[in-house]
Order: structure tokens, then sequence, then C-alpha cells
């Protein structure tokens, strides 16, 4: 990084992070909260609305589900890092281009291989495709459905393959969840309402319009958001973030104006008319649930999870619920059976941390009401609070 670079402290990234996170300045809708900080995980349903929750002052579940599935500004697709997100329904098109449109592809190779092994059809392509037409058909005919309701009406749907042939939890399943979540990865069809409450995992289907837009006009797009909402940071947390290779990443961030920064002497981006740091929120307190993007938006986290990481991410990566205190994470937190959120502090953040934090937990349990939440990916501590 050379000596001309704008030096970034930790402190600044943070107080960044407060106001276009809106965790330190809340926004006024669902749909808000979500735009600025481009994408919420969507992995796990109730993180969704949890992730919402924290960034809103007077925004309850009933105002989530409508953004999410009557006024539809919300939109549940696959995404970065093949993973589910929540996104404005603006942005479907250039995530779709930018990302998802190349991870359909390899799931379209992998299953035609699948369907050709399984000796189902002379041509599985041929097969696959003309089974995957008529799903969509008949979703259209209905409106919304179910993947029991579709597997009824297409009967290819019912065709046996193998899952995880190599894994003891494998063995025969139906077509029916692989061939509709590679329809919705090519944009032909959209998850919907669940089945049951907000925290369920049975989502409805209905037929979905794609938007075209050029590969690299849409990542250039999406990088410019992350930016805006994530940078100053390495170019290495992009590529992270977004799941692209090294090479998509650098035309992308050479279709845009950005200026080289020093992070404490780690080399970084940020976007040329964002260099002024946005004014401080104040101190604030937080708690986030398990994937939530602010916590899940870096590969490098040192800058704001310190020593904590083993106690909060599972094996895999994933991030459990959070404790924040004025852009760190201080601790975590768990719902008990009786509804109690439980926080545990794993530094001395000091009298104004701890009672601004308490606070925010009587908050959450009186937003979550009678529901309980578990998160699907859990961690050490969390399990150690719940009990």
């Amino acid at each position: 990084m050379g000596s001309g670079s704008r030096p970034v402290s930790a402190a600044e990234r943070r107080q960044r992070l407060a106001v276009r996170h809106h965790l330190g300045v809340r926004a006024g809708t669902a749909a808000g909260a979500v735009t600025d900080i481009v994408a919420l995980h969507g992995t796990d349903p109730a993180s969704v609305y949890l992730s919402v929750r924290a960034r809103t002052s007077d925004v309850d579940i009933s105002a989530i589900e409508h953004a999410l599935y009557t006024e539809r500004t919300l939109v549940r697709m696959l995404g970065m890092r093949r993973t589910v997100f929540v996104v404005p329904a603006g942005l479907v098109p250039v995530i779709q281009a930018a990302c998802t449109d190349q991870i359909a592809e390899r799931l379209r190779r992998q299953l035609t291989r699948v369907v050709q092994e399984a000796g189902i059809a002379p041509d599985a392509a041929i097969w696959l495709k003309e089974a995957g037409e008529a799903t969509v058909r008949a979703l259209a005919a209905r409106g919304s459905a179910t993947g029991a309701e579709l597997a009824r009406d297409e009967p290819r749907l019912r065709t046996q393959i193998v899952a995880a042939e190599d894994n003891p939890y494998g063995g025969a399943v139906n077509l029916t969840t692989r061939l509709l979540t590679l329809l919705s990865a090519e944009g032909l069809i959209v998850r919907g309402r669940p089945r049951g409450g907000w925290t369920s995992t049975q989502f409805t289907w209905s037929a979905a319009d794609r938007a075209e837009l050029p590969a690299g006009v849409a990542r250039a797009e999406l990088a410019r958001r992350w930016l805006r909402a994530f940078g100053p940071a390495p170019a290495a947390d992009l590529q992270w973030w977004a799941g692209w290779t090294a090479g998509q990443v650098r035309q992308a961030l050479g279709q845009l104006e950005v200026t080289e920064v020093d992070l404490g002497g780690a080399p970084g981006v940020m976007l040329a008319a964002d260099e002024d740091a946005p004014a401080p929120a104040g101190p604030w307190a937080a708690l986030l649930p398990a994937l939530d993007p602010t916590a899940m938006g870096w590969r490098d986290r040192g800058w704001y999870v310190g020593e904590h990481a083993p106690a909060l991410f599972d094996r895999s990566g994933n991030i459990g619920p959070t404790a924040w205190w004025d852009g760190r994470i201080v601790g975590g937190w768990a719902q008990r059976k009786d509804g109690e959120i439980a926080v545990r502090l794993l530094e001395d953040a000091g009298a104004e941390a701890s009672a601004a934090i308490a606070a925010e937990a009587q908050r959450l349990r009186e937003w979550i009401g009678p529901g309980r939440i578990t998160p699907r990916f859990r961690t050490p501590l969390e399990r150690e609070l719940a009990g």
C-alpha cells in the first residue's frame, strides 16, 4: 500500500457500520433496512425477522411478512456463495446475473449427471429440461403451490434419485426439492409465503419473470452496493462475500471509481465518492441473530469480533447470536425455553454497555412474544445459554 493511501481506522469503520447498517441509526421500514445492507441471510427464516427488528424501531412481524409476501418489496432467492438471501425486489436481477446464473449452471450440470447415472431417461438433459418446463407451467396454473402439490401435478417430480450416496444419511429421495431449487436458481420460480409461522421453512412457490442483465454490469453494481454498505474493506472480503473469482473482483472494481485505503497496515478500497465518514451515531447496543449480515459481511472479522470467535462460530464458519456495543461484538445471547433472552458478555464493556444490552434483551423478548427461536446452525455459546 503506497504512502499516499488514505488511512482508515477500525473506529471509522465501526462508525460507518453504525449508520450504514442501521444499528446506531434505525431505518423506518423493513425494505429500507435491507436495501442499505444489500441482503439478509435467509437460510434461517427467523434470522430475517430478527435482523430487520434490530435495524428498525416500529416494525413488527406482520409488517415484515407484508413486505415479503404481500408488497413483495423483499424477495427470497439463492444468491452469493450459493446461499439463500432476502433482497430488495429491485436488486433481484443484479444478484441473478452477478452470482446466481453461474450457480444455476453448476446445479443443472450436477442434476443432469444424477439423472443420467440413475438411468431415468436416454437423454438426461432433455428429460430434465422438459420436466422443469412442465413444473413451471403447473405452477403458473396454480398461482402458488408447495413442492408436494406440484409433485401431484407433474409426475416426473416424484422420480426417485439417490441423494448423498456416500453419506450415511443419504438415500433415495424424490426429485422435487432438487429440481425446484434448480428452477429457482435459474430465476424461473420464487419462494413465497411459508406454510406455518414466521420461523417455518416450508415455503410455497410461485412463477417468476426474469429480467436480463449483462453479468459484468451486474457484478459492478453489486460491488458498488457492497462497498457502500461494507466499505472501506479489503478486496478479498468482497471476493469472499460474493463468491467470485479474483478476476471477477478486479473486473468489477475496474468499472468503479474507487480509492485505495490503508486499513491499519492492510490494503483496502472504498468508493471515491464515499471518502467523508458519516457523523457519529453515538454509543449503541444491538442483539443480532445468527447469520446476521453485519456479522457475516466480511471475511476478515478481527476488527469487530476480537478474540471471541471460538464461542460464537460453529465449525462451518456460521456465526450465532451476538451482542454488540458501539461497533464491536462483546458477547452472545440465546432464547431459553421459558422465553427469556439470556445474554453473556465475553468482556468487560462497562456499566453503560451492560445496561443498554440488558434493556435490548428485554425489548427483544417482548418483540418475539410467545415465539421460540433456535438457530439452524448452533454455536457453543448459544447452546450453553439456551440450556
